[in-house]
């Protein structure tokens, strides 16, 4: 790695752990709640304890004033639900664009086993060469999904982050499994971090106790968006995931200590 991407690495995590909120749904779902006043957002996922937000290029210019001196990435790649077809991400920025807008990284999906997957490894291979160019680091959000697809099986999941390791990604995003054992595959099948989707809202604990299960496995972190932007509280949510990626805390003491609702 060169002096400028470890340097930007450093602002996007803290000892070589990261909690990152993606908010690029916008592009995706639409204006969706916690991303209409997405500054108060930002202003309440950082201040709790995240490490970094993500989103695309068009909202640059809400994030700054509000990320509280934390991290930022910007996303390289987007489709929309309501087209012919979600899983079919097309660049949407480059990194240099992402440099111009003073991002700390890019981030980018992969859909491994889809269709899509030969174009959108070679859009990933292109994304990292102009990264290292620029001193910038890549989040591979490699995720094992297409037809017949177990998008939570390990091996699956450990082909998925080997891939973004070999094209050359900085950090790897992908689902988690399950439980911590079947995981442990999953981290092992790379040399890179490897932080884990927060997935669709399961529950305070149930988010929790499987940030705790990939931290257990030897994972880096979490990339988790809607569990924490569309929560009650952002800033209590955010901050609870922040104990128990960085202070590995029990998930019973953190879900009291933030006062978080054991079913919501």
């Amino acid at each position: 790695m060169s002096t400028g991407t470890d340097a930007r690495l450093a602002r996007l995590g803290r000892d070589g752990r990261f909690v990152t909120v993606p908010m690029d749904h916008g592009i995706t779902m639409g204006a969706v709640a916690g991303l209409k006043d997405i500054e108060a957002t930002i202003d309440a996922v950082t201040s709790g304890g995240a490490d970094a937000v993500i989103t695309q290029k068009g909202i640059a210019d809400r994030v700054h004033p509000n990320v509280n001196g934390k991290g930022y990435l910007i996303h390289l790649n987007g489709s929309t639900e309501i087209g012919p077809d979600e899983a079919d991400k097309r660049r949407t920025c480059t990194v240099e664009e992402a440099v111009r807008l003073g991002a700390d990284g890019v981030s980018f999906h992969i859909n491994v086993g889809s269709e899509h997957e030969p174009d959108q490894i070679a859009d990933l291979a292109a994304v990292t060469a102009e990264a290292t160019r620029l001193g910038m680091p890549v989040l591979a959000m490699a995720y094992a999904r297409g037809p017949g697809v177990d998008e939570h099986d390990a091996e699956n999941l450990g082909k998925a982050v080997r891939l973004a390791e070999e094209l050359g990604a900085d950090i790897v995003k992908t689902a988690y499994s399950g439980d911590a054992e079947s995981f442990e595959h999953v981290v092992e099948s790379t040399s890179r971090p490897v932080i884990i989707a927060g997935g669709s809202p399961s529950g305070d604990r149930a988010s929790l106790e499987n940030v705790k299960g990939a931290i257990e496995a030897g994972g880096a972190g979490v990339s988790m968006g809607r569990t924490i932007f569309q929560h009650e509280d952002p800033e209590a949510m955010a901050g609870a995931v922040a104990a128990v990626v960085h202070e590995e805390a029990d998930v019973e003491e953190t879900i009291r200590r933030f006062g978080l609702s054991v079913e919501a």
